[in-house]
């Protein structure tokens, strides 16, 4: 043909060729794409950057620590989890039932779940796990949700739950980590704290220990997992079940504080980094991330100790701080905007919530007035208010008005109080401003409740139950009632909204007790940050919006990926 062929005849009858062939091969290609789909396949590893210092892996011990608390999401498993938008899903659990107007809770496990050591996981287990929490000699912060609860085993994969007394949010608490009995039954109390599983642990989760590097203080540098290949429920469907994770291999390493951390995420060290305030947003420099927004149901305020402070025990000094206080200066400031303004011990959207109550709106001059109303005057000229208050069988002192406020080195914390010191002192205040770090303020502080105000937060839940906080019988250690609020009133309507299971009588006991709070201005509600979790954007199968706690990012982890494979429809 070429002989025969003109030049301008084989360049055409030669384009004709190329266009069918191109058509044969794209019609190819497109009924692959149309027959095929794109899903996630095994592989590649995640290294995350944890702010904090680990001490327990273990999920009777880990509830004070956020460096634990991630890790035990990872390695161990409750009868229920979350989602990533924060609803109740089974784990351990194949389903439950709740029986005698929620007094009696039925769970029946998955068959053949199994312990990272191959020893399998019963009913057994469960009750171990939860008579050990309630057992006070082991210490456990979970103690309270648990008490007065009994446990009995109804067969190897039944548990039943008898409560005395109704509990609205009972269910949530199914979310704790269970131990292995056959290793941990012959720990004693006293040695529980010291066991080496506490940094080596043994779980039933989707990824299982590997290996743990120390530097030379004993610190906690890194954390390797490796997936569990035998990790219960997942499978695609009844022919093709999936084995374990997809990821094979997760890397946590620890930092001291957000600047390290961030630091080591620019270098490219780590793939992604816990949940940070936004106040840190400006100081990352890489641009291969995926950030996602994520809300939680936690607010930070400052606390008054009234028996620590003769100041602080006036109701005017309380109110006029809360009048002073600019709470939109520090929203935008020290978040850029990235969180909300809280008026009362309740979010919005949350059981009990009311927007029908009082709140303390910023208005500088009224501070100053109700102060001067109340012969909090500057006599001196000194720049501080003064005022005769008197003790009980003692006579009146010249007192000044001063406040030492605390808190902890946290990016964000340390901002606010710089501000609340400012927007104060204009008001005629004294604040004595001390940043001690995490370990300082819970131990030497916040347990034996000495401060006179205390900027910290409360981390409420999935399903609040403000009875830790505030409840006068809770005002001790590990009780969480950081105010030491004290009402008789307060107390029934907290006793009386927990054991009720119509939200609408329950709503109403919680909106009567927000607004004896609010009025006894026993705090000052700051804001509930938005918290942005960063992940390298290669890291797939991330579903978060709404979280109980930063922890359970973490909750579905056996579901994140990076390779891909396209297999038939």
């Amino acid at each position: 043909m070429p002989k025969i062929l003109s030049a301008r005849e084989r360049w055409l009858v030669g384009g004709l060729i190329f266009i069918i062939l191109f058509s044969v091969f794209s019609l190819a290609i497109k009924g692959y794409l149309n027959r095929t789909q794109v899903k996630a396949d095994l592989g590649g590893q995640y290294q995350e950057g944890i702010i904090g210092q680990p001490h327990y892996f273990n999920p009777v011990l880990a509830q004070a620590n956020d460096a634990d608390r991630d890790i035990v999401q990872i390695v161990f498993s409750g009868l229920l989890k979350y989602d990533g938008q924060g609803n109740l899903i089974p784990d351990l659990a194949q389903n439950y039932e709740i029986k005698e107007n929620g007094l009696v809770y039925d769970f029946f496990l998955k068959k053949d779940i199994k312990w990272h050591d191959k020893e399998p996981l019963t009913a057994d287990d469960i009750i171990f796990t939860i008579k050990t929490i309630q057992d006070q000699d082991y210490k456990s912060p979970l103690k309270t949700n648990w008490g007065g609860v009994e446990v009995e085993k109804i067969d190897d994969l039944t548990v039943r739950f008898k409560l005395k007394n109704i509990y609205a949010p009972f269910l949530h608490s199914f979310t704790v980590g269970i131990l292995p009995k056959h290793l941990w039954a012959g720990i004693s109390p006293q040695n529980f704290h010291l066991a080496e599983y506490n940094l080596k642990p043994i779980g039933s989760g989707p990824y299982k220990f590997k290996k743990i590097t120390k530097n030379k203080a004993g610190a906690v540098q890194s954390l390797e997992l490796e997936r569990n290949k035998d990790f219960y429920g997942l499978k695609e469907n009844e022919s093709a079940p999936r084995k374990g994770p997809y990821l094979k291999k997760l890397i946590f390493r620890f930092y001291p504080n957000e600047e390290e951390g961030i630091k080591a995420l620019n270098k490219k060290q780590v793939d992604g980094i816990s949940l940070l305030s936004a106040s840190q947003e400006q100081t990352l420099r890489r641009r291969d991330l995926t950030i996602y927004q994520i809300t939680l149901p936690q607010y930070y305020a400052v606390f008054f100790n009234q028996s620590q402070s003769k100041v602080l025990a006036d109701k005017t000094v309380r109110l006029a701080l809360s009048y002073a206080t600019d709470k939109k200066e520090i929203i935008e400031r020290v978040f850029k905007g990235k969180a909300s303004a809280v008026d009362s011990p309740f979010l919005p959207g949350s059981p009990g919530y009311t927007s029908q109550t009082k709140i303390y709106d910023f208005a500088l001059e009224h501070a100053k007035n109700i102060l001067e109303a109340e012969d909090w005057k500057d006599s001196d000229n000194d720049g501080i208010r003064e005022k005769k208050i008197s003790g009980p069988g003692s006579t009146a002192e010249e007192t000044k008005l001063e406040i030492n406020l605390i808190t902890t080195e946290w990016p964000g914390l340390k901002e606010t109080a710089e501000l609340l010191k400012t927007q104060w002192e204009k008001i005629g205040v004294k604040v004595n401003l001390e940043i001690v770090s995490f370990k300082t303020i819970e131990e030497e502080h916040i347990k034996p409740r000495q401060y006179q105000a205390l900027l910290f937060g409360e981390v409420l839940g999935a399903d609040p139950d403000p009875f830790a906080f505030w409840h006068s019988s809770q005002k001790k250690d590990p009780g969480l009632n950081l105010a030491l609020y004290n009402s008789k009133q307060a107390d029934k309507l907290l006793e009386d909204g927990r054991q009720t299971l119509d939200p609408a009588i329950r709503a109403q006991k919680y909106e009567e007790f927000q607004k004896l709070v609010v009025e006894d201005a026993p705090v000052i509600f700051l804001y509930s940050p938005t918290y942005l979790y960063r992940v390298i954007g290669k890291i797939k199968g991330i579903n978060l919006e709404r979280l109980a706690l930063p922890s359970y990012r973490f909750s579905q982890i056996e579901n994140w990926y990076i390779n891909t494979d396209r297999v038939w429809k």
